[in-house]
């Protein structure tokens, strides 16, 4: 009980001190999406502002943006399964759509037996090159309310946030020949689905379909990017609020934030992992 109330006060103490405000614009699910498959297992709610996903024994589902994007922010608030959500992936991501070449930036809700912490891995692609997971077990339950996901990437580097929270960092090391996504714009993605053979303990535990259907609920859809085709300047335009100098880098306040969650809240790290890697990737030493 003490440890959940301290973890609780840490995290408000990383919201106070993290937020910022940019320049947001939820907007409604039809205003930057559409229904990529199954679509009578997804459900506009509240005019539109919010819809909601259901996985079953028939199907599960997912939406995608109209448009590419090329370097921006992307950001969904997600309410997750809550219970015995074993089995069960939902995620939010942005990829390429280019196959063997693809890039692509992930979040993946792994779903948990009851009572146990909610994983959420997150892995880059870039120029066909994946492999690069990592672990977090959240510091809430995020199937109480919506908490906030985004993903911010600029020619520096790629963070993803949780609540404001940086939760990993990505970094251009292109100069020591690591690959970054630079060169291909991305759709903006979420699907919920079975994935019992790998999801949650390795496959171990699978889903109770005795607890179906199981629902996921989004709202508050924002991307702030270039879109593509747009104009052609804009990918590389320096005057891009997310290629300024305040996104260069962590702040003093998110880099605290940083080394809390991978202190305390990280379970996996591919650049940890000798069974896979012995010699640890080049990217993996250039810390934040």
């Amino acid at each position: 009980m003490v440890l959940s109330l301290l973890s609780a006060m840490i995290s408000l103490c990383l919201f106070a001190a993290l937020y910022q405000p940019v320049m947001s614009r939820p907007a409604k699910f039809e205003d930057d999406f559409r229904i990529a498959w199954s679509d009578a297992h997804i459900t506009q709610i509240d005019g539109g502002r919010a819809i909601q996903l259901k996985l079953d024994p028939s199907s599960g589902c997912g939406f995608a943006s109209k448009r590419q994007y090329l370097f921006g922010r992307v950001s969904m608030k997600i309410k997750l399964i809550p219970g015995d959500s074993a089995g069960t992936v939902a995620a939010f991501y942005m990829n390429s759509d280019t196959d063997s070449i693809r890039d692509e930036l992930d979040f993946e809700f792994l779903g948990n037996r009851s009572g146990q912490p909610y994983t959420v891995q997150t892995n880059v692609f870039a120029h066909g090159k994946g492999d690069r997971e990592q672990r977090v077990n959240l510091w809430f339950d995020p199937s109480r309310d919506f908490h906030e996901y985004a993903i911010s990437w600029n020619h520096l580097r790629i963070v993803f946030y949780v609540d404001n929270v940086p939760i990993r960092v990505y970094k251009n090391n292109e100069a020591r020949k690591v690959p970054f996504p630079r060169f291909q714009p991305m759709g903006v993605y979420s699907t919920l689905w079975e994935a019992d053979d790998w999801a949650t303990r390795g496959g171990m535990e699978k889903i109770n379909w005795s607890g179906a259907p199981f629902y996921a609920y989004y709202k508050d859809f924002d991307i702030e990017g270039c879109p593509v085709p747009g104009p052609a300047n804009c990918p590389a335009n320096p005057k891009n609020w997310w290629e300024g100098a305040a996104y260069h880098q962590l702040s003093a306040a998110e880099a605290r934030a940083y080394r809390w969650v991978r202190v305390n809240h990280m379970v996996y790290d591919y650049c940890t992992d000798k069974s896979r890697f012995p010699v640890p990737p080049l990217e993996c030493s250039a810390g934040i």
